[in-house]
Formats: C-alpha cells, sequence, structure tokens
C-alpha cells in the first residue's frame, strides 16, 4: 500500500459511511433505537459500534491502551454520533495524512480487547478499519430495509471510484 492508497482508503471510508448517515437520518427517534436483533440490535447501536471503531483504531496508533468501545447510549441521537465524528475525522486524516510508505510497513503492537497482544501493520490496520467498516455499514443497510426506510445511495468502492472520477 503506498501512502496515496492509504489517503483513498480513508476518503472512501468516510464516503461510504456519509452515504449510510444521510440514509439514516430519514428514521425517527424510535425507529433510531430500536432493537431488531441484529449484531447491535438498532441502527443507533451499530453506528456507535462504527463510531467506536474508528476511535479506538486512532487511540491506538497514536500509542493508546483502549479497552472498549464507548457506551452506544451516549449517543442520544443520529447529531449526536455525527459530532462525535466530526471531531474524529480531522484527527484521523492528520494521521493517515502523515504516514509515509515506510510508516504503512511499520508493525505496531497493541492489546486486543480480549487481553492478548496483536501485532499488525499499519498498512493491514487501515484495511481493517475500511473493511470492518464496509460490513457494518452493510448490516444498517438491512436494518434501514427492516424499519422500510429507503437503503443508503451506493456505498460500494466502485460507487465511490465512480462519483470521483465524475
Amino acid at each position: 500500500m503506498t501512502p496515496d492508497e492509504a489517503r483513498e482508503l480513508i476518503d472512501y471510508h468516510v464516503f461510504a459511511r456519509e452515504r449510510a448517515l444521510a440514509a439514516v437520518a430519514a428514521l425517527t427517534p424510535a425507529q433510531f433505537v430500536l432493537d431488531l436483533g441484529s449484531s447491535f440490535g438498532s441502527v443507533r447501536d451499530t453506528l456507535a459500534h462504527l463510531y467506536g471503531a474508528d476511535e479506538v483504531w486512532l487511540s491506538r496508533w497514536r500509542g493508546g491502551d483502549p479497552r472498549g468501545l464507548p457506551a452506544a447510549a451516549g449517543f442520544a441521537d443520529l447529531a449526536a454520533l455525527r459530532a462525535a465524528w466530526a471531531r474524529l475525522d480531522p484527527e484521523l486524516y492528520a494521521f493517515v495524512r502523515d504516514l509515509d510508505a515506510a510508516s504503512l510497513q511499520r508493525s505496531l503492537t497493541y492489546r486486543a480487547f480480549n487481553g492478548q497482544a496483536a501485532t499488525l501493520t499499519y498498512a493491514q490496520m487501515l484495511r481493517h478499519v475500511v473493511n470492518h467498516g464496509s460490513y457494518h455499514r452493510g448490516q444498517v443497510t438491512t436494518l434501514l430495509r427492516q424499519l422500510g426506510a429507503p437503503a443508503p445511495k451506493g456505498m460500494d468502492l466502485v460507487a465511490f471510484y465512480r462519483e470521483r472520477s465524475g
């Protein structure tokens, strides 16, 4: 992975997330928190998990040792999640912008939530963050459909590329 590819992946990650959030905005407050029996229950809880993962990985990359994800209940509504990402995104972009080819291949050993040590390169971790986001954005799409709400606009990587080449 090159530094430009790393930045492009994060651009895609945010692009797809924003498409998901735009669709979620159509939900009522009750729909937003309704437990539908998915991995994280509700749309809110799934999005809170996505936000928390972004926060945790950035913390690890900066030398932190997070022990868990923020509680979904701490996000009362979509505006609270958007505000949290608005604070986090500039930090994420700054971190990725400063990565060079050598640092992308550098390994980081961190403590997983189960307490075990894990070692990955920064390139591997970035790929994981984006892949993880794609997985859970797909869950959000399913939850939206279960609620009778319209699905997000296309969030595939090819949609990102097409829009960029516009």
